[in-house]
Order: C-alpha cells, then sequence, then structure tokens
C-alpha cells in the first residue's frame, strides 16, 4: 500500500472516529480522543527538528556547487533565471487569487479548535510585533546578526538570506576548501533526508493523534473544509496550469495548441504516478519530437527542472496557509503571504526529493507567521488527492522552462550570427552540453 494511501486511511479513520466522539457527548471518550494529542505533537516536533539543517545544507550544496554553472556558461544561468521568474510569476497571480477563494469560506464559529502548546504565544508575538513593523524594520531583519539566534528562534526568511550568502562565499573560495564544504554539508543533507524519510514512514500516526482531537471537536465542519482545501488546491493548480500555455505562447513563440500536444503525454504521466521524475522521459521526448528544441538544452534543462524546479511551491504554500490560518482563526494579511511567497520562490529549489517534502520544508514558516505547526499534519494528510493536480503544473512548468530557455538561446543565437559568431557559439553549446543528454 502506497505512503499517501496510509495517510489518506487514517485521515478517513480519525475524522470519523472524532465525529463519533463528539456526537456521542461521552467526556471519557473526549478525553481519550485528547490524550492521543501528545503523540502528534511528538510527529511534529520531529519534523521541525529536521528543518533547519536539511534547508541549510539544501541550499548551501545547491548554489555552491552550482558554481559548476561557470562551466556551462550562459545556459546554466539563463536556466536559473527562467526558472526564478516563472516562480515569481506564479506568486504574484496566488498571492491574490488564493485569499479570493478562500473569501467563499464561511468565518469558523465561535468554538475553535484549541491551538497547540506554543502556537498562542507564537500569535501574539505575530501580532504584537505587527503593530510596530515597518517596512524599514522588516528589511533590517532580513540579514541576521546573529545566524545561530535565527536558526533556534525559527526565523527562517533571515536564515536563508545567510545561507545564501553563504553559499556564495563557499562557491568563490578555493577548490579545496569550496569541495570540503559542500562534501561536508551534503553529508548532512543527506542524512537528513534519511531521517525524513523515517519521520514521514510514520505520518500515519501522527496524522490520526493530530486530526481525532480536532475532528472530535470542530465536527462534521471539518470535512466540509477539507473538502473545500482540496478544491481551491486543486483549483488553483489547473489555473496556473493554463496560464503557463500563453506565456510560452508569447514569450518562447510557440502556439498554445502545439505545446498543449506535446505536453499532454507528461502530463497523463503525472497525474497518474505524482511523479516529476516519472515523466522525463516524456518531457524529453515531447521537448524534441514535439517542440522541436534543441538536445542540448532539452539534455540540461529538464533533469535539473524535474529535480529542483517546483512550479506548484507557491500555490501550494499559499493555499495551505491560508486553509490552515482559517481553520485555527489566525488571519493571513500582505506581510505574511509575501513571506510564504518569498520562502517558496527561494526554498523550492532546497525541497527534498521525499513525498510530501515541500510541506515539511513549509514547518518553520508556519511558526514564523504565527500558525501552528501541527496544521501541517493535517497538509500532509489530505496531499494525496491535489497532488496529481501539482505534478501535472510542475511537469508543464518544466517543459515551459524548457522552451523559454530555448527561446533565449534562439534569440542570443540570432544576434550572434548576425555579428559573425553564430557557427563559433553553436560550436561551443554542442560541446558544452552534449555529454549531459542522456
Amino acid at each position: 500500500m502506497k505512503d499517501s494511501t496510509r495517510v489518506l486511511l487514517s485521515l478517513g479513520a480519525a475524522v470519523a472516529g472524532g465525529i463519533a466522539i463528539g456526537a456521542s457527548g461521552n467526556a471519557s471518550l473526549m478525553r481519550l480522543a485528547d490524550g492521543v494529542a501528545p503523540v502528534g505533537a511528538l510527529w511534529v516536533n520531529a519534523i521541525r527538528m529536521t528543518v533547519i539543517p536539511l534547508v541549510v545544507s539544501l541550499i548551501i550544496t545547491g548554489i555552491a556547487s552550482a558554481s559548476d554553472v561557470k562551466s556551462v556558461g550562459r545556459l546554466g544561468g539563463r536556466t536559473l533565471l527562467v526558472f526564478v521568474l516563472l516562480l515569481v510569476g506564479i506568486a504574484i497571480v496566488v498571492m491574490p487569487l488564493a485569499p479570493g477563494l478562500f473569501s467563499l469560506l464561511p468565518a469558523r464559529a465561535a468554538t475553535r479548535p484549541t491551538l497547540p502548546m506554543g502556537a498562542v504565544e507564537a500569535t501574539e508575538q505575530l501580532l504584537s510585533s505587527g503593530q510596530t513593523q515597518t517596512f524599514g524594520t522588516w528589511i533590517t531583519s532580513l540579514v541576521p546578526p546573529n545566524p545561530i539566534a535565527a536558526a533556534s528562534s525559527g526565523a527562517m526568511v533571515p536564515l536563508i538570506v545567510f545561507a545564501l550568502f553563504l553559499a556564495l562565499a563557499i562557491a568563490h573560495g578555493p577548490e579545496a576548501t569550496r569541495a570540503t564544504l559542500v562534501a561536508f554539508f551534503k553529508a548532512v543533507a543527506d542524512a537528513m533526508s534519511v531521517l525524513v524519510r523515517w519521520i514521514v514512514k510514520v505520518a500515519p500516526i501522527g496524522v490520526f493523534a493530530l486530526v481525532l482531537p480536532l475532528a472530535a471537536r470542530a465536527g462534521g465542519s471539518l470535512v466540509g473544509a477539507i473538502g473545500f482545501y482540496i478544491l481551491a488546491y486543486s483549483a488553483a493548480s489547473l489555473v496556473m496550469t493554463a496560464l503557463l500555455y500563453p506565456v510560452v505562447a508569447i514569450v518562447g513563440r510557440i502556439p498554445m495548441r502545439r505545446f498543449a500536444r506535446a505536453a499532454l503525454p507528461a502530463q497523463l504521466i503525472a497525474f497518474s504516478s505524482s511523479s516529476s521524475i516519472a515523466s522525463l522521459p516524456a518531457l524529453v521526448d515531447s521537448a524534441e519530437n514535439g517542440l522541436a528544441l534543441p538536445a542540448p538544452i532539452t539534455g540540461f534543462v529538464l533533469p535539473l527542472a524535474v529535480s529542483t524546479f517546483k512550479a506548484a511551491a507557491p500555490v501550494s504554500w499559499t493555499v495551505g496557509a491560508l486553509f490552515i490560518g482559517w481553520f485555527y482563526g489566525v488571519p493571513l494579511h500582505a506581510r505574511e503571504l509575501a513571506t510564504i511567497a518569498f520562502a517558496a520562490i527561494f526554498l523550492a529549489f532546497a525541497s527534498p526529493g521525499i513525498p510530501r517534502g515541500a510541506f515539511i520544508m513549509l514547518t518553520p514558516l508556519f511558526l514564523a507567521i504565527g500558525l501552528p505547526a501541527a496544521g501541517i499534519g493535517i497538509l500532509i494528510a489530505v496531499d494525496a488527492i491535489p497532488d496529481t493536480l501539482a505534478t501535472v503544473l510542475n511537469v508543464t512548468g518544466d517543459l515551459a522552462a524548457a522552451a523559454l530557455v530555448a527561446r533565449g538561446e534562439r534569440a542570443t543565437a540570432d544576434i550572434g550570427q548576425s555579428l559573425g559568431l553564430g557557427e563559433l557559439q553553436s560550436t561551443a553549446l554542442e560541446t558544452t552540453h552534449a555529454p549531459t543528454h542522456r
């Protein structure tokens, strides 16, 4: 049985059992439901303890080893730029779209689920600091005076900034130093990834312990809210997927119908497998035969895209944060949503390649904006259904990125050719990138 199926069954059992306990009105059963909550808290704490070392090590290894971008020259830089610009565009569209969707959800009743330990304090601290927060103080806070303190307090955005600068410094250091530090942080990332896999394996137990007391107190409203979240997440993923078509048509100069035909085989594999990597052979075939993209570009861009480029990250993180904020009665405003969007753009590249890895990365951000980390368990539990459409968005974004990079390369080649450099550029491109094509 798949892990996602086990988690979904655990969620269903917890919701059904919790509703039955709540309807019975039996005080002993309610105490029993509340008694399993510490198990869920332990599971969430296990997730949280891995996030900081995992995030820092993945960012450093990703960027520091990306000094190899120098060896792949202009193509590597343009690829990374396209990835970032697509993520920024998706985040800009999602930020007003997602709150609009959740405005359709009725306000929570006066009785709300009890916030887990520490969530009340985090929310109060956020609200109190927000009263005096200015744009200037926010900008100042981006560079942490003490990165260790930022890590211990869960200040995720300043920690990301520190990790980015450290990674760039390592990348520009001596080769021997860079190799040693990259190897060290890669070992840390590998160890943390193994630990995270173990934690995800026991997700059914953690999710059951988290959701049972919530369902016992929230009753049938939890079922309707989860259904709305799934629909909102799925709808937002479909909208973002559809918007990629005109982007490719306008910027990449590829007709939408042609792009749609080329993307369909990989999309079908993504939908059925919920795996971007499983779609890679179909992506390469569609890019080369359906869109006639150069083999050196597809051989470089597409493997990099399915490994690191998560176009659905701004969608899943923003929609997930809004749902958990609604459920626990913690309002999210423009500043909190901007923090999520900023993190989604840069942390999307550092998400571990494991099931529900993106939500693992989201955990400290929840604490930073005043949301209870226990909400991650709910998102992981219900992710199996909308994740299929999110994977379709990821795969479509991968193919779109390849098309946009190819368009940029063609434009540069045209300029070079007009200057008499076209043959030289073409030879250099083939020499540099042909070995990367499988």
